[in-house]
């Protein structure tokens, strides 16, 4: 059974920082792309952070460029999203996501929410 399990979301100030995880279970983690999406209200999901299978490559949207950092522990099947200086628009629901792109296939979390404000 494929699982893929966020933490870390919260409330916090502008100019502040969390950390999500997310816990894989069910499905060989080392072989995917690991992806964090985040959706607002009233807006699409959009891709914030992507990172490659062995983790020698990492992709940002440009509005989070050095400000988020996404990192992965295969031997703990976990995927992080370091987020500092943080803003109000950062505020959505963030998803965690795996791909497998020789395959076609994807695997989704629940997602977590990330609200930004004072």
């Amino acid at each position: 059974q494929v699982q893929l399990v966020e933490s870390g979301g919260g409330l916090v100030q502008p100019g502040g920082s969390l950390r999500l995880s997310c816990v894989a279970s069910g499905f060989t983690f080392s072989w995917y792309t690991m992806n964090w999406y985040r959706q607002a209200p009233g807006k699409e999901r959009e891709l914030v952070a992507s990172i490659t299978g062995p983790g020698t490559s990492a992709s940002y949207v440009e509005s989070v460029k050095g400000r988020f950092t996404i990192s992965r522990d295969n031997a703990e099947n976990t995927v992080y999203l370091q987020m500092n200086s943080m803003k109000p628009e950062d505020t959505a629901v963030y998803y965690c996501n795996a791909e497998r792109v020789v395959t076609a296939v994807n695997y989704w979390g629940q997602g977590t929410q990330v609200t930004v404000s004072s």
